[in-house]
């Protein structure tokens, strides 16, 4: 056998371990889909209260961040990985408590709590999967990790989709029309649907946080960058300018995606098309990932470089924003899912891009990029918002609610358009900057 088909089989089972993982916070990042319009039923939401939803899972990154940095440091990969499970667990019970009460704020502290459980989890596992291997063939396993993450998205969106918002039409009709006391009483009933599904998810979440600590992991470190004669080694993060670059273009990245994830059923039912079809369109979303993460196993870097991928997402984001904004019903809606096309490769390639050249600062540069995550945490509420008060604009100058509903729910998604453009400039000139030619 050969030195090269060696390391590809002693690779062969870690990248599966990771996988698994990447599996794990895929399924529990993206029911968010289905949890912003039945949270928006059970509490009574404003579009931008709604989208708080998201805010809460993604704002944990920037909290956790430095100290899961920290904490991976101080324990290794493996037990990092262990402790970000568990904790996910944890934020999955705190559902439990919170359907009882039927109160928005706990069921956003059980959101924040898991997503705190995926810092760790995501802090330990991006980094280690870009450098189990070279680094040029690191968008290639990252787009592995990617398939993974995004069928579990889409089995999770499926599932919850089913659990939580069937019959929710009949039940928002029934909502106008009882007292306030079987009014409560329906939405108590309806909140009760998350107790199974979550004790469930918390089971199967303290099982695997347990077996990890067993996975057959090996230990890796990032290479050190060459330091040639009569130059200085570099001393601190902020020398290395591509790396910061990368951060915001990651934030942009995250905030495209969750807006392309999360807002694509509440979307769908705000141009008239039901709940019942509704429910199914993240899926759509997180398949046209999956196809495209399958491209970019062929193709990266045997075919294509990973900054050529990153320019071509960037240029198909902004086409595909312009499809949104200039086309109406169900063909608006598919151009919102083909944003899964253009959001795939962005974040397998943005991440060996910033790590390149990192050497020890690599477990500090990866924090800073899962801080990134926070995009999603501000951009997704920034639509909401634009909507509720262009609706508002709208129905002040006389349209109907129902009209004025869709158009402003269309017309916001120009918010992703910036961000397409600065992923535009980091894949053309912003990944170089500071780097060695």
């Amino acid at each position: 056998m050969s030195q090269q088909a060696s390391q590809q089989k002693n690779m062969t089972i870690p990248i599966a371990i990771i996988a698994g993982l990447f599996f794990v916070f895929g399924f529990v990042t993206w029911i968010n889909g289905a949890l912003i319009p039945f949270m928006k039923t059970i509490n009574e939401l404003t579009s931008a209260q709604a989208y708080l939803v998201a805010t809460a899972s993604y704002i944990s990154f920037v909290v956790m961040a430095l100290p899961a940095s920290w904490i991976i440091n101080k324990t290794g990969y493996r037990k990092g990985m262990s402790l970000g499970l568990i904790i996910m667990g944890i934020g999955a019970l705190v559902f439990i408590p919170a359907a009882e009460a039927r109160t928005y704020w706990v069921f956003l502290a059980g959101i924040f709590i898991q997503g705190m459980g995926m810092t760790i989890l995501q802090t330990a596992s991006n980094p280690y999967i870009t450098i189990l291997g070279p680094i040029e063939s690191a968008a290639k396993r990252i787009s592995i990790m990617g398939i993974s993450n995004k069928i579990a998205g889409s089995l999770g969106s499926l599932i919850f989709g089913a659990l939580l918002l069937s019959g929710i039409d009949d039940i928002k009709e029934q909502l106008s029309t009882v007292s306030s006391t079987e009014k409560a009483q329906l939405l108590d009933k309806m909140a009760d649907s998350v107790v199974t599904p979550y004790l469930v998810m918390a089971a199967i979440l303290f099982v695997l946080g347990i077996l990890i600590r067993k996975a057959p992991l090996p230990h890796v470190e990032a290479v050190e960058e060459e330091v040639k004669e009569g130059e200085t080694a570099k001393t601190s993060i902020f020398q290395f300018p591509h790396l910061w670059l990368g951060v915001l273009a990651l934030f942009f990245y995250v905030g495209v995606e969750v807006v392309a994830g999360d807002t694509i059923i509440a979307y769908g039912i705000s141009i008239g098309i039901p709940a019942a079809e509704a429910k199914i369109f993240t899926s759509y979303t997180l398949w046209a990932m999956v196809a495209t993460y399958g491209l970019g196993v062929l193709l990266i870097p045997k075919i294509i470089s990973q900054a050529t991928a990153l320019k071509a997402s960037a240029v198909l984001g902004i086409l595909f924003t312009f499809g949104i904004l200039y086309t109406t019903g169900l063909t608006s809606v598919l151009f919102v899912a083909a944003l899964g096309i253009a959001n795939a490769l962005v974040w397998p390639a943005v991440w060996p891009l910033t790590l390149e050249g990192l050497g020890k600062f690599t477990k500090t540069a990866s924090a800073l990029l899962i801080m990134a995550i926070a995009g999603g945490a501000i951009i997704p509420p920034l639509y909401g918002t634009f909507v509720d008060d262009k609706k508002a604009e709208l129905i002040a100058q006389g349209m109907s609610e129902v009209t004025a509903t869709a158009t402003a729910a269309t017309s916001s998604y120009w918010i992703l358009f910036p961000c397409y453009l600065f992923i535009l400039y980091y894949a053309i000139s912003g990944h170089k900057l500071g780097l060695k030619k």
